[in-house]
């Protein structure tokens, strides 16, 4: 009986582009305890391991897969990407028809998951950021599946037809709650010169409704609409929901708009909900363009909760490779929750499951992990523009395609969101559905 967890590629020659993407696929996602890789066919021949030909010698292999160029380069090459329709998915790096995968799994894998676009020359949208739009995924047609995931899913199911004395780890799907705090408080602690102003604003656009609203909250008579916190612990407990709330924590800019960091009631939510839950830093818009910005904005969030921060998520979803996540690294920073889109729900790597960023200029793996989401609120609502019965229809969709594959669905919140008030009428019911649906 086939025992061992290890699989045997033969493989031209190596590189870190594919040790990366091999483990990846193999070990993260299909299930392996190990892969080794060989240079030597003989050698590979001889192996009883369960193994793949990972070449453009056409030998007599139980599984063989042809490689693209892409893995065996260094730096960038701006190709000519096109997708062809393959089993309930989209393909590309199409090259043998005859081989066991029409296309190179890993090398299109590696496309996505290293973001390999991101670092050729595109057109960024306003805040600076790639836009979903330019990515082959929505261009071709499959921004709304996880491909990675499904191929891996058919390859697995390759291999055990080709060994079925294995016994891989199988993944179990599971749901991640995120909340990003940008807003703690519409209303409250918000100091004399912001107040005295949000006052004069609402009398100048003749905004009666937020001017009786404010006068109320700040007198006590009514609870502010963000204060959402009690709700979330409800339907955390409610659920047994692991979730990890990141905090905008520093200081006032134009995007950069909470409470102040020397705010005793903002401290003191900041430690209540470190009880209830992780808590990460939501890097400031302002703090992508000074990296001593961004330290002071982590450790003083460490000092509030006593506690290293390791996870993080950039406000606006900020995101530039390689420099953001490899400043990340340098500040200690361990997981990053930022690989989604501002304009469109779906799959930015291709995938659910994290992985561990590449850094194309410099060819290595890194150890910081990157937790992909695949619905943001706001995108719903402002990008999309979509009703809340509309929102939770989209959502199902997604959480269908990834529990197909025994993925992980991560969402990503706010707490005014969940105010249910204004814009944000009817969609903690889209909330309610989407935890509903993903649990």
């Amino acid at each position: 009986m086939q025992t061992t967890n290890t699989i045997l590629i033969y493989t031209q020659k190596t590189s870190a582009r594919l040790r990366y993407i091999f483990k990846y696929i193999l070990i993260d996602i299909i299930g392996f305890n190990n892969v080794v890789f060989s240079t030597d066919f003989n050698e590979f021949e001889k192996s009883v391991l369960p193994k793949i030909n990972y070449s453009s010698l056409k030998k007599n292999c139980t599984i063989w897969i042809v490689p693209h160029t892409i893995l065996f380069e260094t730096g960038l090459k701006d190709y000519e990407m096109k997708s062809a329709d393959w089993q309930s998915t989209k393909a590309f790096f199409m090259n043998n028809k005859t081989a066991s995968l029409p296309f190179d799994l890993f090398a299109a894998s590696f496309y996505l998951v290293s973001r390999y676009e991101e670092y050729l020359p595109t057109i960024l949208d306003s805040h600076e950021r790639f836009e979903a739009h330019e990515s082959i995924a929505y261009k071709q047609g499959f921004l709304q599946q996880p491909v990675v995931d499904i191929w891996a899913k058919i390859l697995k199911k390759i291999i055990l037809e080709s060994y079925p004395e294995l016994h891989l780890h199988q993944r179990k799907y599971a749901y991640l709650n995120t909340i990003d705090i940008d807003n703690a408080w519409a209303y409250k602690h918000k100091g004399i010169f912001r107040t005295i102003g949000a006052f004069a604003r609402d009398l100048w656009q003749l905004n009666t409704t937020n001017f009786i609203e404010r006068v109320k909250v700040l007198f006590h008579a009514k609870k502010d609409m963000y204060d959402t916190y009690d709700y979330m612990f409800h339907m955390q407990e409610k659920y047994n929901l692991k979730t990890i709330y990141f905090f905008l924590f520093a200081e006032y800019g134009v995007n950069d708009k909470n409470i102040s960091v020397e705010n005793k009631q903002f401290r003191k939510l900041i430690k209540s909900i470190a009880d209830e839950g992780e808590v990460g830093i939501h890097p400031s818009y302002n703090s992508n363009y000074d990296e001593d910005k961004l330290e002071n904005e982590i450790k003083n969030l460490g000092k509030v909760i006593k506690r290293d921060i390791t996870k993080s998520r950039q406000h606006f979803l900020k995101l530039s490779f390689p420099k953001t996540y490899q400043t990340l690294l340098e500040l200690d920073i361990t997981d990053d929750y930022t690989m989604g889109y501002a304009s469109e729900i779906g799959f930015r790597a291709g995938t659910t499951i994290p992985f561990l960023f590449y850094n194309i200029d410099l060819e290595i793996e890194t150890k910081l992990r990157i937790h992909p989401f695949q619905v943001m609120d706001a995108t719903l609502l402002y990008y999309m523009k979509l009703t809340p019965e509309e929102a939770s229809q989209k959502i199902k969709k997604l959480i269908d395609e990834i529990k197909a594959v025994n993925g992980i669905f991560t969402s990503l919140w706010h707490n005014e969101t969940l105010s249910d008030r204004q814009q944000w009428a009817g969609w903690q019911l889209v909330y309610d559905k989407m935890i509903a649906d993903a649990v």
